[in-house]
């Protein structure tokens, strides 16, 4: 009997987890706005800048998700470095490859 009471406690999340839970889905909701909103004011032109805005907030969304409903705040700072830096080093490897791929494209449009 005890040990189902213990189980039961364990399983309900305390109330700062529920804070936790709403704080990130309202940072959330105002990410998934703001990139909508670029989006549609950058609609139908091919700028580079766009790339790199949705790239990052998708990374800054993803960052809030894997944080709080992955609880991966809650573990050690080495296990989090072990996760977060190949993240960084392939958005850097991302955000080169777009570089070199629009000035690929560029010198293309000049050499017609």
């Amino acid at each position: 009997m005890e040990h189902t009471e213990e189980i039961r406690e364990h399983m309900e999340a305390p109330k700062d987890m529920k804070k936790q839970i709403w704080k990130t889905f309202w940072i959330l909701f105002v990410l998934t706005v703001l990139n909508i909103a670029i989006y549609l004011k950058f609609l139908g032109t091919d700028s580079p800048i766009k790339n790199y805005v949705f790239i990052t907030l998708s990374f800054a969304k993803a960052y809030f998700i894997i944080g709080t409903f992955m609880h991966l705040k809650l573990e050690r700072k080495s296990l989090r470095y072990l996760i977060i830096l190949p993240v960084i080093f392939i958005l850097y490897l991302l955000i080169i490859a777009l570089t070199e791929g629009s000035s690929i494209s560029f010198l293309k449009y000049i050499y017609k």
